[in-house]
């Protein structure tokens, strides 16, 4: 008896098995987890910073206002205030990129890279003269002596408020007016003056400049028309000329007893001009970022009104481009009802992901299929040992020689389950080792019966898909 040969028995250690199932299922995870922690990181909630002053006006307890609101609803969009001491300090903290928004009037020096995203109120110039007070016992009414803006030269004006886009306002209205604004005295109070404004028997009209429900301006009517006599409301003309000039203003009007009823203060409307008083953020904020703080500010306005009612005045910013102050793009989308919808903005990103996501598939594959190039090669021989062993087993004189053959057949059928459950071989590669081994199956029991051993024993069969 000739034993097998060599060349025909695998006598190779049987490797251990990989559990990629388990890879898979770690795989798994973490795509989903990262895919998870991606969505949380896009839909979590910004918080912009918002710089306004000063502290205690009525611009902070609207902010203020609109940041809890903000946060009680869940809103995407969460403001933090930044407290300064007035709008141009407000600016200049957003000129420093110490805030990402500013409360500020629009005639102020902004960076050319502010945009409008909402408008707060409406500043309205307000200007009046003292009648002056009759002697004690005379029934003589006074009349003022200031009737109107052309009656200003070479006399002394008392302006609320120490910012100097006010007298640079004042001097705009009396340039335009065909007044030469240096031969006007500008004197600045502050808000927390207006007993001394009173006071001050030299001045020969007053001037503010604010929305025209503000307690600063009514507070100084009415204690200039205490000190000094009721006061002369003076129209400003040529509003329409200033606004044509000037797009930074606009020309309004004041209703006829606004800031009284009795008496009438002013007794019929009044022409004048006015500035804007807005939130701006910077040109390069994101679109999705200033779409939605827009969205927020005007959908909950009228939360916030109810403890800040000058919230439901706020206005929409011009979107036209050719505006003086341009809308931002997000608030534009938003107000023209252009806003895109998550698909929109981000189809492109999402295709562009899907092909990375192919292409890396591919590349696996690829890179797989090349890594597990020896496996695949030990199939195929695998194969091959298998088609000789049938030959083998048709020449075999002892029931011995067929016997180890068939633990040859084991080994290489085990080795050959192994290249399957590594991936290193498909189905159809299992198929054929499959039908291999019926060949083999039959060739040792046709050799059984020739050698007098009796049928060999069923060899169980490997059934595939």
């Amino acid at each position: 008896m000739s034993e097998p040969s060599d060349d025909t028995a695998p006598h190779r250690p049987r490797r251990k098995r990989k559990n990629y199932s388990l890879l898979i299922l770690v795989a798994g995870i973490l795509a989903f987890g990262a895919a998870a922690g991606a969505l949380v990181y896009v839909l979590r909630p910004i918080t912009l910073k918002i710089a306004v002053g000063p502290a205690g006006s009525d611009d902070v307890k609207l902010i203020q206002a609109f940041a809890q609101t903000f946060s009680r609803e869940n809103g995407s969009i969460r403001l933090t205030p930044v407290v300064t001491e007035g709008a141009t300090e407000s600016i200049a903290a957003f000129t420093a990129h110490k805030a990402d928004l500013a409360v500020a009037r629009g005639d102020l020096n902004l960076p050319p890279n502010a945009e409008a995203i909402a408008i707060l109120r409406k500043n309205v110039v307000v200007l009046w003269a003292p009648s002056g007070l009759p002697p004690k016992g005379s029934k003589k009414q006074p009349t003022a002596k200031i009737k109107g803006i052309d009656d200003l030269a070479g006399h002394k004006i008392g302006v609320i408020g120490r910012t100097q886009a006010n007298v640079t306002l004042l001097k705009v209205i009396l340039t335009e007016s065909g007044l030469n604004a240096d031969k006007v005295t500008i004197v600045q109070y502050g808000t927390n003056q207006i007993a001394d404004l009173a006071r001050d028997t030299t001045l020969d009209a007053y001037m503010t400049v604010g929305p025209l429900e503000s307690k600063i301006t009514a507070d100084a009517i009415a204690a200039t028309a205490t000190a000094r006599g009721e006061p002369k409301f003076l129209p400003i003309e040529v509003s329409e000329a200033i606004a044509q000039k000037h797009p930074i203003y606009e020309s309004e009007e004041i209703a006829g007893s606004i800031f009284s009823s009795s008496p009438a203060r002013p007794e019929d409307k009044v022409e004048t001009v006015s500035v804007n008083h807005l939130i701006v953020a910077p040109h390069s904020m994101a679109e999705t970022t200033a779409a939605a703080l827009t969205r927020q500010l005007f959908t909950q306005r009228y939360l916030v009104a109810r403890d800040v009612p000058s919230a439901g005045k706020m206005e929409k910013p011009d979107t036209d481009k050719d505006a003086s102050l341009p809308a931002h793009q997000g608030a534009a989308a938003y107000i023209d009802g252009n806003e895109r919808t998550f698909l929109e903005k981000y189809t492109d990103y999402i295709w562009g992901a899907i092909l990375i996501l192919s292409g890396l598939g591919s590349a696996g594959a690829w890179l797989r299929h090349y890594w597990r190039r020896d496996q695949r090669e030990q199939y195929l021989t695998h194969r091959d040992n298998l088609l000789d062993l049938i030959s083998k087993a048709r020449q075999a004189e002892t029931t011995d020689e067929l016997a180890a053959m068939q633990q040859q057949a084991d080994d290489l059928l085990r080795e050959a389950l192994d290249c399957f459950d590594d991936g290193a071989i498909e189905e159809d590669d299992l198929s054929v080792i499959g039908l291999t081994l019926e060949q083999f199956h039959h060739a040792i029991a046709d050799r059984r019966a020739t050698l007098g051993g009796g049928g060999a024993p069923e060899m169980p069969r490997m059934r595939v898909g």
